[in-house]
């Protein structure tokens, strides 16, 4: 098969090459988006003194014990008290500093809720909340360390800024671009690896989603680890069934590109949302409200559905519950069709 090139945008030449694959990323340089955080919050942290990492006893897991130990003043581990952890960050930033509080999702998002919502939110200081471990991937740790509910939780929060990034590089801007904004924000990130994508040339914007793939047949709208799947769907859809399927890279959910969206909804009259989130409250639930008050038209999400996931090996997990690239093909058909009887004309002669 050969993958035709000119639609892909910011995408690694290898990984467009791969995409023509049975195992696209099989080769492919992969990297945990968690260990990316790592490596750019050393930088953030040379070039500016007010940043500081708070971490809940995950220091070693994320990879923040190495900024510990360039910045053993600026390193505070706060071990299991992740409550503890959200209040103390909010008293540093009204101070000016700018806390990093590191932990996993589910406990970010849940158990330190509390502190988040009404002390970090509710006075909108300068936390951001660097959470690992985010949705289902970390398949092999079970349901009590997969947070598939954060992006909706963070997201319903009022003041937030909710950002998904899908690789390293991209996940490396995104820290960069927290840092500089003044507010809470909440950078979601993965356990396992995941296909390094972009080149540096991407063009990192907060609440700017990027069309990484023309197409006029359809959009996929993904963040997170799902771009991945995204990018392997479109290409499966145009080899397979000629479909041109356009891939919007939302790695902001809030504040969501409004404007993105409904361009795609109006070039390509189909929408499929690719989210490891629940399908309730998350990017789908926002594409959703967006498009049902300016643009009604066929839309199909991917999701975790009503229910909770297992464990098991991350590839494995995210494809029980549906959220693989062959679920998105699938997904992809079933809008087209709604598509279609969506914008057939409609016969008087039936009609009467």
């Amino acid at each position: 098969m050969t993958v035709n090139a000119s639609v892909y945008h910011y995408v690694k030449p290898e990984i467009v090459a791969a995409l023509a694959s049975d195992e696209p990323f099989a080769n492919a340089k992969q990297q945990a988006t968690r260990h990316a955080f790592a490596e750019a919050i050393l930088e953030v942290g040379e070039a500016n003194p007010n940043v500081v990492v708070l971490n809940a006893d995950v220091s070693k897991s994320i990879g923040t014990n190495k900024f510990a130990e360039k910045f053993p003043e600026r390193e505070f581990n706060f071990g299991i008290a992740e409550q503890n952890m959200m209040a103390a960050a909010a008293g540093m930033a009204s101070t000016g500093l700018i806390p990093f509080a590191c932990t996993y999702a589910v406990f970010a998002s849940m158990r330190a809720l509390d502190q988040v919502r009404n002390s970090i939110h509710y006075p909108r200081l300068n936390v951001k909340i660097a959470a690992s471990h985010s949705g289902i991937t970390p398949g092999p740790d079970g349901v009590t360390h997969q947070a598939q509910e954060d992006i909706s939780i963070m997201r319903a929060l009022a003041n937030s800024c909710v950002i998904a990034p899908a690789d390293s590089p991209t996940t490396k801007q995104a820290v960069w671009a927290a840092a500089e904004y003044n507010g809470p924000v909440y950078l979601s990130f993965t356990r396992d690896p995941v296909p390094i994508l972009f080149d540096d040339d991407f063009p990192f914007e907060l609440g700017k989603a990027v069309t990484v793939r023309d197409g006029s047949d359809v959009t996929i709208i993904a963040m997170r680890d799902l771009v991945a799947q995204a990018l392997v769907a479109a290409e499966r859809l145009a080899q397979d069934s000629g479909v041109s399927a356009r891939v919007l890279y939302c790695h902001t959910i809030k504040p969501l590109d409004t404007e993105a969206v409904l361009q795609a909804a109006k070039e390509t009259g189909a929408i499929v949302v690719a989210e490891n989130n629940v399908t309730y409250g998350g990017l789908g639930s926002a594409v959703a409200e967006l498009l049902v008050a300016n643009n009604p038209i066929p839309m199909r999400q991917i999701g975790v559905k009503d229910t909770f996931a297992e464990s098991g090996p991350y590839l494995e997990v995210i494809d029980k519950y549906g959220l693989t690239s062959p679920h998105i093909v699938r997904a992809t058909h079933d809008v087209l069709d709604h598509k279609a009887r969506f914008t057939r004309p409609v016969s008087l002669a039936a009609v009467a």
